[in-house]
C-alpha cells in the first residue's frame, strides 16, 4: 500500500528531470524506458505499436478523417469516354464508408492514446523502481502477474475488444447518422449525404415528422404503463388465488399458466392474430351463434387495435408476475400476518397494508424493467398489427405503431436513416432517465437490503 501511494506521488516531472536517457525519451519514443532498463520485450512491443500506428496513421488514417469531415466530394455519375464513344460509369465517393472508417479511425486514436499512457505509467514504474534500488520485474514476471493478481485484466480484454467492434461502433455510427442528411433521397454509394446539425432533431420536436412523432409518443407511453400495470395487477391476483387456503392442486395450476411461457412467443402471437383476424375463429363463432352480425374488427379499428394488443399482451405477461408474486407470498412472515388477524385485521387490510407493500418492495425494480422493456416491445405489436391500421396523418406509421416499430419500419421500409437514429436516440433518453429516476426513488433503493 505505501509503495502504491508513493509510485502515485511520483510525478512526471521528475522523471524528466532525473530519469535516465530512455525514461526521458519514453514521451517521445514509447518503449524507450522500458529498453534502458532492459526489459526488452515490453519495450519493444510499445516501439512496434507506436511505429505501426504511425505508419498506418499517415497513410490512412488522416485520410480517414478527412473523409469524416466531407463525407466525400465526388457523387458517383455517368462520363462521356472518348476512346469508347459511350457514356461510363465513374465511381464516386461511398459517404457511409467514409462515415465508418472515420469512426473506426477516432477508436484507434482513442486506444492509441491509452496505449501511451500506458506506456508512461510503465515508465513512471520503472523510474520509482530503479531509484529505490529495487527489482525490475523481467517480460516472463510480467506475463505470470497477467495471470495471477492481474488475471481480470486478462480476462476482460477479449470481450473489451468485442465490445469495441459490436457494440461502440455501431452504437456511435447509428448516434452520427442523427445529424446527416442519410434518407430515401441520399443513399450511397450512388448519392452523398452530408453532416446537418441538429435539423433532423428539429424536424421530429418541431417540424412535418412531429405529427407522428408525439402521437405515437403518447400511445407508446400509454401502452407502457398499460401493459405493465396489467400484467402485474393479474399476476398477483392469479398468485393469490392460487396460493390461497383451501385450493386444490395448486401445482397444476402454476404448471398451466408457466405453459405460457415455454412456448416461443412469436408463435402465441401469430395464433392470437389468427384467432383475432376478421375471418377468424372468434369471430366465426360469434356469428355462428349470432351475437354479431359483422365480424369484430379486434385488429384493424384504431381503438379497437389498441385494447386488443394490451389483453394479448396480459396473457403473455401474467406468469412471470404470477410466479414472482407466489415466490414472495410463500416467503412472507408469518408471525406479521397472524399478528394483524389477531388485531382484527380483515383479509383485504392484510392485503393492502402487509402483503402488498411487501410485492410492491420486492417488485419495483423488475415493474421498473418490465415499463421500459414494454416501451421497447416489438414483437407484440408487430406480430399482431404490424402496427396498423394505418393513418393517413402519419409518416409511414400506424395507429398501434410503438417508436421502435416506426423506427424499425423507417429504416427496412423508407430508408429514412436519419429519422430512425433521431427516433433510436430520444426513446434510449427518455427511457434511461426514466428508468433512474424511477429506480432512485423506489423503497428497494432507499431501502436496499432491508426485506
Amino acid at each position: 500500500m505505501e509503495e502504491n501511494k508513493a509510485l502515485q506521488q511520483t510525478s512526471y516531472k521528475q522523471i524528466l528531470s532525473d530519469g535516465n536517457l530512455g525514461e526521458k525519451a519514453a514521451f517521445v519514443v514509447m518503449g524507450a524506458g522500458n529498453l534502458a532498463d532492459k526489459q526488452i520485450v515490453k519495450g519493444l512491443l510499445f516501439l512496434i505499436s507506436e511505429i505501426g500506428f504511425l505508419v498506418w496513421f499517415f497513410m490512412k488514417g488522416m485520410n480517414n478523417l478527412h473523409g469524416l469531415i466531407t463525407l466525400g466530394t465526388n457523387q458517383q455519375g455517368w462520363v462521356f469516354d472518348e476512346t469508347l464513344g459511350i457514356n461510363v460509369q465513374v465511381a464516386g465517393d461511398n459517404s457511409m464508408l467514409l462515415l465508418i472508417y472515420g469512426i473506426a479511425t477516432i477508436i484507434a486514436l482513442i486506444i492509441f492514446i491509452l496505449l501511451y499512457k500506458t506506456n508512461l505509467k510503465s515508465t513512471k514504474q520503472l523510474y520509482y523502481l530503479r531509484s529505490h534500488d529495487l527489482a525490475i520485474p523481467t517480460f516472463m514476471q510480467d506475463i505470470r502477474s497477467l495471470l495471477d493478481e492481474r488475471f481480470h485484466l486478462t480476462l476482460m480484454s477479449i470481450p473489451m475488444v468485442g465490445v469495441i467492434i459490436f457494440t461502440v461502433l455501431p452504437l456511435m455510427y447509428m448516434i452520427s447518422l442523427a445529424f446527416t442528411s442519410y434518407d430515401h433521397n441520399h443513399l450511397p454509394p450512388k448519392s452523398l449525404f452530408d453532416w446537418v446539425g441538429l435539423a433532423n432533431f428539429g424536424n421530429v420536436l418541431s417540424g412535418r415528422i412531429s405529427g407522428t412523432f408525439f402521437p405515437l409518443l403518447g400511445w407508446t407511453l400509454i401502452w407502457a404503463l398499460c401493459a405493465t400495470a396489467t400484467s402485474f395487477f393479474f399476476g398477483v391476483l392469479l398468485a393469490l388465488l392460487i396460493n390461497s387456503k383451501g385450493i386444490k392442486g395448486k401445482k397444476v395450476f402454476r404448471t398451466l399458466f408457466v405453459l405460457t411461457m415455454a412456448v416461443p412467443q412469436f408463435i402465441s402471437l401469430l395464433i392470437m392474430q389468427n384467432m383475432l383476424h376478421a375471418s377468424g375463429p372468434i369471430n366465426a363463432f360469434l356469428q355462428q351463434i349470432h351475437l354479431i352480425d359483422h365480424p369484430i374488427p379486434f385488429l384493424t379499428s384504431g381503438l379497437m387495435a389498441k385494447i386488443s394488443v394490451i389483453v394479448v399482451n396480459v396473457w403473455i405477461g401474467i406468469p412471470v408476475s404470477m410466479l414472482v408474486t407466489t415466490g414472495i407470498i410463500m416467503n412472507l412472515p408469518e408471525d406479521q400476518i397472524e399478528a394483524a388477524r389477531m388485531d382484527g385485521a380483515n383479509k383485504l387490510q392484510v392485503f393492502r397494508y402487509i402483503t402488498f407493500p411487501q410485492i410492491l418492495f420486492v417488485m419495483a425494480p423488475s415493474l421498473i424493467q418490465q415499463f421500459i422493456g414494454n416501451i421497447n416491445n416489438f414483437n407484440v405489436i408487430y406480430l399482431l398489427t404490424g402496427g396498423g391500421p394505418l393513418n393517413s396523418d402519419f409518416y409511414n406509421a400506424g395507429e398501434t405503431d410503438l417508436l421502435v416499430t416506426w423506427l424499425y419500419k423507417l429504416t427496412v421500409e423508407v430508408a429514412d436513416y436519419n429519422i430512425a437514429s433521431v427516433i433510436g436516440i430520444i426513446t434510449f433518453v427518455l427511457s434511461a432517465v426514466f428508468s433512474l429516476f424511477a429506480y432512485t426513488r423506489s423503497g428497494s433503493y432507499k431501502k436496499e437490503g432491508a426485506f
